[in-house]
């Protein structure tokens, strides 16, 4: 096997042990505490922060406008309408911008 599928597989393994592991941990409890749960919920604000702030520092316009597009479409629609908004301004302004 080449050295990228051992690595596919490592992260996998990786990805599951630390899904089993902390469900593991948090069913020995009876009740969450608020501050575990108020941690547990700003989780995927924090990745989708950690995905995104890079992109915005080294981007170009069509980047910048697939982002402002995207965030007046978070203010009056779900998640899906606003990727597919961004994804779409980002793709048009990549194809016929440039």
């Amino acid at each position: 096997m080449s050295v990228t599928v051992w690595i596919i597989l490592a992260a996998a393994v990786a990805t599951y042990l630390t899904r089993v592991g902390g469900h593991l941990v948090l069913s020995r409890f009876d009740t969450v505490h608020p501050r575990v749960e108020a941690a547990l919920n700003a989780v995927p604000a924090a990745v989708l922060t950690t995905l995104v702030a890079p992109s915005m520092l080294t981007a170009g316009p069509a980047e910048w406008a697939a982002l402002i597009v995207a965030a007046i479409v978070a203010l009056r629609g779900g998640l899906m309408s606003m990727f597919l908004a961004g994804t779409a301004v980002l793709i048009v302004l990549r194809q016929f911008a440039s």
